[in-house]
């Protein structure tokens, strides 16, 4: 009996690695389709222009954090 469980153990960890490595490879052939699909969209002028903003929700932040 415990031979059984020990095969059915096994079978499972690499069914559980297999899915896994599937999700992986997946999602690292889908991340450069997203990002050179954004890189394209935007020119040079908007790439170098600044992005941040003092807002008063950021200067709120600063205030309750004490930065």
């Amino acid at each position: 009996m415990s031979e059984h469980t020990e095969k059915a153990k096994v079978g499972r960890r690499a069914f559980l690695r297999t899915m896994g490595a599937g999700a992986g490879l997946a999602a690292a052939a889908a991340a450069p389709l997203a990002t050179s699909a954004r890189a394209d969209s935007e020119s040079d002028s908007e790439k170098k222009k600044a992005r941040y903003k003092e807002t008063d929700h950021v200067k709120m932040f600063y205030k309750v954090n004490r930065y």
